[in-house]
Parts: C-alpha cells; structure tokens; sequence
C-alpha cells in the first residue's frame, strides 16, 4: 500500500510562512531586518518550547491516550521504557505474568543488541518491543533531519533483526523533539507515542509518591510511563518500578481495567 505524503501541522507550515515573510521584508525593507530577526528568533523560541512539552500535538501526531475504540473497552496501556536491563527486566517480565497483564517495552537499540536474548523473552512472554531510539543521546531532541533519520532507523533495524517484531511505535528520549521527527517517523512508518501518567521514577526514589501519580492516572485510555532501565532505587536499593507494579496492577484489575500493548489498542 502506498503511503500517504506527509502532511505539516498548522504551526510548521505557519513556522515556514514567517521565515519567507522575514527573507521578504529584509528585502523590500534592508532597514527592518531588527523587527524579522526578532519574529523568527521569537519563533524558534516558541517551537523549542513545544519540544520540550512532551505530550503536545503541536509538532505532529502523538499518541498521549488510547484510541477511543480501546477506550471503550475499558483498555489501558503499561509502557516501560530504556530496557532491557538483565537485572531488572527479568523481574519485570515475572510481575506481569503473575497478574496476566502485557506491557510495551519501548527499548534502546544498543541495549537490545547487548541482551538480545532478554529482547527475546520479552516477545516471546507476549509483550512487545518498540523503538526508543538506538543510543538514547540526551541531545536528541537537538539533532538535524539525517542525524534523526540515522538514530531512528539504526534502532528500527536492530530492534526487528533481533526481536522478529518490526516496531510500530517511537517513544523520544525524554519526550523531547523538534519539527524534524515527525517526518521522519512518517517516512519510516511509525507512530509517535508519549502517555497520559508518568511518576518520574527515574529520578523519584519515594515509591509511594511513584504509585500515587500513576494510580491518578489510572483510568480507561490511559497510557501509563514506567522504566526498567535507569530506575531510581528506593532507600532499600530496589528498583522503584518493582515496588509501584504490583499494586499498580491490583488496582488496575480491581477496576476492571485490561492492560494491552500499544499495538493491541490498535485493533
């Protein structure tokens, strides 16, 4: 099937329409470049503070609920991100079999290629494996267009090659991107995922400040953020998501709630 072109969002095209009126004015008007100079650095400002709004619409499609479909079905979404990590994921994995519950691991390519045999287990317990960047660089959301292609497409391939599964779905490092990401997720085939409910656990070692922000997120539609890899540790020097998952999923059965991969709320 033939791909359909990509198509900017409104702030990009209008993004564009006031670089060419700049060029335009300091043309006609040499003496106004100050007042063009300042309208596109005014701009860029505006566009790089969307980027770092992680959930925002702004620059392209993003995934921050389920679809109403999945909605309905009283579906939500466990998301666990920066795996695989051989000594936590594993206990992960254990978790989720004992409360039946499937999860999306949105792992680093080169992560992957170091454990792919954990990759594996993941997929093969029925959980999947999407694209969260092949070396998770902190500037990412600082790359130009083929240096994003490049980090993109690297994971895409090592992720497929090892997992069997061709990943569906990019989650940004930290959330952060600019106007040239979704091109590139269009180009090729993916879709632009964040959540609904985060509790910092990478950087919140209280596990009980974690659960109490996920469980106020919890709800039908909700896609909910935890990490496997660069977990905090809580004062007993345990990985805060095995500490949040088991009551996180009580709760989530107790409201009838059915956890789903990303790719199943599709359906």
């Amino acid at each position: 099937m033939r791909k359909s072109r990509w198509q900017p969002t409104p702030l990009v095209y209008a993004s564009a329409a006031l670089h060419m009126l700049a060029l335009v004015a300091v043309i006609a008007v040499p003496g106004q470049w100050r007042w063009a100079l300042g309208a596109v650095v005014l701009n860029h400002l505006l566009i790089a503070a969307i980027g770092l709004w992680p959930r925002s619409h702004w620059l392209g499609p993003n995934w921050t609920r389920l679809p109403a479909a999945a909605t309905a079905r009283n579906e939500i979404a466990l998301t666990i991100d920066d795996g695989p990590d051989p000594d936590v994921t594993p206990q992960v994995l254990d978790l989720l079999d004992r409360y039946a519950a499937k999860a999306t691991f949105f792992c680093i390519g080169e992560k992957v290629a170091r454990y792919p045999d954990l990759c594996r287990e993941i997929v093969r317990r029925g959980h999947a494996v999407e694209n969260h960047s092949q070396q998770h660089r902190h500037h990412f959301s600082l790359m130009g267009p083929r240096a994003m292609l490049r980090e993109v497409q690297a994971a895409q391939d090592t992720l497929t090659t090892i997992s069997g599964q061709r990943p569906q779905f990019f989650r940004a490092p930290a959330g952060l991107r600019n106007p040239f990401l979704d091109p590139v997720l269009h180009r090729l085939g993916l879709l632009l995922a964040s959540w609904s409910a985060r509790g910092f656990d990478t950087r919140v070692g209280d596990a009980g400040r974690v659960k109490h922000k996920l469980l106020l997120g919890l709800r039908a539609g909700a896609i909910l953020l935890l990490h496997d890899g660069h977990a905090a540790r809580t004062d007993r020097g345990s990985p805060v998501i095995l500490e949040v998952l088991p009551e996180l999923l009580a709760s989530a059965a107790a409201a009838r709630l059915r956890t789903v991969t990303l790719r199943q709320a599709l359906s």
